[in-house]
């Protein structure tokens, strides 16, 4: 038989060995990238984790609950009273942490155009810690998985593409650690328990339509102009400094609006929201979204 024609020659077995071959490193990268996966999976599990943690330890505050409702909201800023009568219309609800889940579109650093976007996030009430994570898909097939963690005071911020290449990494400094606490202070309309009275928050009087929210935390100090809307609710709130907008991330923003009050259970809460960066004047939304399950935590 001509070599050319047996079936056993090396050009017939070459393009099998090429094929096999391709076949081992599909699986092996595929392999890999579940790894990878799961891996990434496993440390945003652990972070909120860590948030219920020191949510769940951290000591409850009482001085809402000492005075009668809603007298114990004397002391406060007028727009700041309507505010709290407004979320809490049966009186305050007690909690210790939230988890919540949303969707919307969000723009990458760096970026102009937005991509569908789905997230979680943990947070903690009577002291700031705060776990949000996100998945954003980047072209077919491929995603970027990224996170935010703060507690105790330090954050950590990341992202990977597939779950498996490192894109940010960062981690603590008074910097960003003092962002992740503002980052905090931000999102605490979701969890109004924070602003109670003798909570972590404390209160500023602006004007008859604002206040500032300051809070102190780890040797940090944060504030932010909160503006309220004539139904009561907290309808923007804004740092006091311009964000870097040349960071490869965006950490807390510097502006939120938020919209679309619901009442869940006992707490009215918003729903919708439009974080932005805001530098020179200028306000540039990345984080335009609503939240689809909100849950409150009470220890027993």
């Amino acid at each position: 038989m001509p070599p050319s024609l047996n079936p056993l020659s090396p050009a017939r077995l070459w393009p099998r060995r090429l094929l096999i071959a391709a076949v081992l490193l599909s699986v092996g990268t595929i392999a890999a990238l579940g790894l990878a996966h799961w891996r990434t999976e496993e440390q945003i599990q652990q972070h909120h984790l860590r948030v219920l943690a020191a949510a769940q330890i951290a000591t409850p505050t009482g001085e809402a609950r000492s005075a009668p409702w809603p007298e114990a909201l004397g002391d406060l800023p007028a727009p700041v009273q309507r505010y709290l009568r407004f979320a809490f219309p049966g009186g305050p609800v007690p909690g210790h942490a939230v988890q919540l889940t949303m969707e919307g579109q969000f723009r990458r650093p760096g970026q102009e155009s937005f991509h569908p976007t789905s997230a979680h996030q943990t947070a903690g009430v009577r002291v700031p810690a705060l776990m949000f994570d996100a998945r954003t898909p980047m072209a077919p097939g491929v995603w970027a998985r990224a996170w935010d963690a703060y507690v105790d005071g330090r954050m950590e911020m990341k992202a990977r593409i597939l779950s498996a290449l490192t894109v940010v990494d960062e981690t603590g400094s008074p910097q960003l650690d003092r962002i992740s606490l503002r980052r905090w202070l931000l999102e605490s309309p979701t969890y109004p328990q924070a602003l109670l009275p003798g909570g972590a928050i404390r209160w500023e009087p602006v004007d008859t339509d604002s206040a500032r929210a300051v809070i102190s935390h780890r040797g940090q100090t944060v504030g932010m102009r909160v503006r309220f809307g004539p139904d009561g609710g907290i309808a923007s709130m804004a740092a006091e400094e311009d964000g870097d907008l040349g960071t490869p991330y965006h950490g807390s923003g510097e502006h939120v609006r938020r919209s679309d009050y619901q009442l869940i259970g006992e707490v009215r809460i918003p729903t919708r929201f439009v974080i932005s960066r805001a530098a020179r004047g200028q306000i540039l939304p990345f984080w335009d979204g609503r939240i689809t399950q909100w849950q409150l935590l009470s220890q027993p």
